[in-house]
């Protein structure tokens, strides 16, 4: 809420702007989780003023699905007999996979949180503490927030095509919610995935691992055997998906299924998306498992080191299946002329075989391809109302796109890629740039 008494005469407004201060320059540093660590600009930026009534827990508002389905939710705990983890209860690699899709009826199925309880305080922690935006703890209320889908609702008895997601380093895979939300509302099956170690998992029974800490720098050997590790789990859901579709359960605790979950899953048209590392790591899936015929990566490099390299395998060999290059506008550019040259785009533009589509999204920087890109603008305007410098600490850290606009524009162009992939209808969209959204530019 906006304060009423000005900034230079009120201790409490001191501190909240000293606060949204450290925003500001966690902001600046932070290009993506865990690359940079900040200090805030403020002293008072390190105060906790629990006793200040404008601070309070935030829930936030999940943009609405474009689509006409109701939605649907489940979560899955695999266990993967054929891969060793000695720090896991079963001795095996083990995860936590989420399925959102069109639903049928919803009955007495609860509206699902937007993260689990474990996980929401992590993720808060993170952004409070490690990551630097000198926020109190608590600001975040990832698991007071709702979704739009009903947990373990049936399933619409019609086959509807399957979409793997892999989230950014250290990211949970509940952070693109809202793109995830709206592909289902619009007829897909998508498939969300922790990885575990890696990014925050939360287990039955209430058993957590925090994954990687925001302190350690990905190299690139971390990189490497991150992205090998992520292609593994994904080729394991698609086999696990094959179970449940031919009526298997392959729920750890053996948990019930939603009603009709097996019958309403289309493995015949399997795509993949991914944000950060989990587009390499969509990109890396299309290069090794045929079953996946089309993949898009939002705004993640396709080499080891994003600076120095290597370069990967798919950047160098490109794909047989159609791909989206989808970056924001301080990043990944094919054309050595322009700022922000990325040679592992270029080298993957060269090489790709399939279809292939390179897109900008203006005004943004990478985390506007998260649920960042709200959760950010509405967070900051509950806390500090009107402050002047809100827009600054947004531009710093998602970029100066309207979040409304470049959602809308997000989920647009995914959906209409995949449309276009997996089900066969043709896209306007697609052949070049559109006045319905001036700020998406084909870059090729």
């Amino acid at each position: 809420m906006a304060n009423s008494r000005p900034i230079s005469t009120t201790r409490h407004s001191l501190t909240r702007r000293g606060l949204l201060t450290g925003g500001l320059a966690a902001g600046f540093a932070l290009a993506a989780p865990g690359l940079a660590r900040a200090v805030p600009i403020d002293p008072d930026a390190t105060a906790r003023p629990a006793g200040d009534p404008d601070f309070h827990p935030v829930r936030f508002r999940l943009p609405a699905p474009t689509g006409r389905r109701a939605l649907g939710t489940t979560a899955i705990h695999l266990v993967d007999q054929s891969r060793p983890d000695p720090t896991m209860p079963s001795g095996r690699r083990e995860l936590m996979i989420s399925l959102w899709y069109p639903a049928s009826v919803f009955g007495s199925a609860p509206v699902a949180k937007y993260m689990p309880a474990r996980t929401a305080v992590e993720v808060d922690d993170a952004w409070t503490g490690e990551y630097g935006l000198a926020l109190p703890t608590g600001s975040f209320d990832f698991a007071g927030t709702v979704t739009h889908s009903r947990v373990d609702a049936p399933m619409q008895p019609i086959r509807h095509p399957v979409v793997l997601f892999s989230p950014g380093h250290q990211y949970s895979r509940f952070v693109n919610t809202a793109q995830v939300e709206d592909l289902a509302s619009r007829g897909y099956v998508v498939v969300t995935m922790d990885h575990t170690h890696e990014t925050p998992v939360e287990f039955p029974g209430g058993r957590f691992l925090p994954g990687v800490p925001a302190s350690q720098l990905p190299d690139p050997d971390f990189t490497r055997r991150a992205v090998e590790t992520r292609t593994a789990d994904a080729r394991f859901v698609l086999d696990q998906l094959d179970r449940i579709a031919g009526g298997g359960n392959p729920d750890a605790e053996g948990n019930d299924l939603p009603d009709g979950l097996g019958d309403g899953l289309d493995l015949r048209k399997v795509g993949m998306f991914g944000f950060s590392l989990g587009g390499y790591a969509t990109a890396n899936t299309l290069l090794e498992d045929e079953r996946v015929l089309a993949g898009i990566d939002l705004d993640g490099s396709l080499q080891d080191d994003p600076a120095k390299g290597p370069l990967g395998e798919v950047a160098r060999k490109g794909l047989a299946q159609p791909f989206l290059l989808f970056g924001s506008a301080d990043t990944q550019r094919t054309d050595p002329g322009k700022e922000y040259y990325d040679p592992s785009w270029a080298s993957f533009w060269a090489a790709q075989r399939g279809g292939k589509l390179n897109l900008s999204l203006a005004g943004t920087k990478q985390k506007a391809f998260t649920d960042y890109q709200f959760i950010f603008d509405q967070l900051f305007h509950e806390i500090y109302g009107d402050d002047p410098i809100i827009n600054s600490v947004l531009k710093a850290l998602v970029g100066g796109a309207e979040p409304h606009r470049s959602v809308l524009a997000q989920r647009a162009y995914i959906a209409a890629f995949f449309d276009q992939t997996l089900r066969r209808r043709p896209s306007l969209l697609l052949r070049g740039d559109s006045p319905k959204f001036p700020e998406v530019h084909f870059a090729r």
